[in-house]
């Protein structure tokens, strides 16, 4: 057994179980955790360069979703975007009597290409937590509510701080929206202390679903045309720029946004197309616009199938 392997195996037995995403996971969290602050790690590069067959794609029709890059790996390749100084994301932390089933449950979800690294994990100037659901890994349809000055949910950590004397008090962030909840979050300010090593799940280059580079305007167009079982490749793309955006003022990525932006721009122009379509089936010119458009000949309703016929023969 290697010291890699040694560490997977021991790795949560002193209940420092800490799990850091950087995709999903920042707003589909792992079942049982009992804490989650959100923050970043450095040296890696965020990227759609690993396929998904299992949860946004197909075997057939792969999706696209979220890897790190080593940064000096990344360095050596050719890119479209510019990194980011640090990858955000959210770490949890899992008691020590749930991690042989939330195990369990990562190495199913994450079994697509990805492998487990160990990095640190620098929290956000302030910590908060979100309480999971007891006993399912979905929280679709569940209210978190944290009361405003209750420290008791930071940890016993943050209690200590919050009565130490010049320690900052709670505070009341207005309650926030997503698709899938509503929170109201309590957090306490306090100065970022020494880095969390945590567990991430990374799709490493010699993995087969990893692709490298990809040109950004195709990479666009896969997202919007895959779909898998977990759900259409684009609802993953939309969700990790909110998510990330909501985790604080510099926690964006600029390749997800950019991303985010062509498959905007895209979805509108095939929606204008659809509504301009529309438009000529509605007023009987389907098949008629291209031919006269080339000879310059004005449009006119076709009012009859007579006088289709005669304007397709003329």
């Amino acid at each position: 057994m290697t010291e890699h392997e040694k560490e997977i195996r021991e790795f949560g037995n002193k209940d420092d179980f800490w799990l850091f995403g950087y995709g999903s996971l920042i707003w589909k969290p792992p079942p049982h955790y009992d804490k989650r602050i959100p923050g970043y790690i450095e040296g890696y590069v965020r990227r759609f360069w690993q396929t998904s067959e299992d949860h946004r794609g197909t075997p057939e029709a792969p999706g696209r979703v979220a890897t790190l890059i080593d940064r000096s790996h990344w360095e050596t390749l050719t890119d479209h975007h510019a990194p980011t100084e640090r990858v955000w994301g959210a770490a949890y932390h899992i008691p020590a009597s749930r991690v042989p089933e939330v195990r369990a449950y990562l190495d199913i979800r994450e079994i697509n290409g990805y492998s487990i690294q160990f990095t640190p994990f620098h929290p956000a100037p302030f910590t908060a937590t979100i309480s999971s659901p007891p006993s399912s890994p979905s929280f679709l349809d569940l209210q978190h509510r944290i009361p405003s000055h209750n420290t008791s949910a930071l940890g016993n950590g943050a209690q200590d701080r919050a009565s130490a004397d010049g320690a900052s008090k709670p505070t009341r962030h207005k309650q926030t929206l997503s698709i899938s909840m509503s929170t109201t979050i309590s957090a306490t300010t306090e100065p970022s202390g020494l880095p969390i090593r945590c567990l991430v799940y990374i799709g490493l280059p010699e993995n087969p679903q990893f692709l490298g580079p990809q040109d950004p305007d195709v990479l666009a167009r896969r997202i919007l045309s895959s779909r898998g079982p977990s759900g259409e490749n684009k609802e993953y793309l939309y969700m990790l720029e909110r998510s990330l955006l909501e985790l604080s003022k510099d926690s964006g990525d600029s390749h997800v946004s950019d991303l985010v932006r062509r498959a905007r721009e895209i979805e509108n122009e095939e929606l204008e197309r659809e509504g301009y379509d529309r438009v000529l089936e509605e007023e009987g010119l389907v098949g008629v616009v291209e031919r006269k458009m080339e000879v310059g000949v004005p449009l006119h309703r076709v009012g009859s199938t007579e006088e289709q016929e005669e304007v397709e023969h003329s």
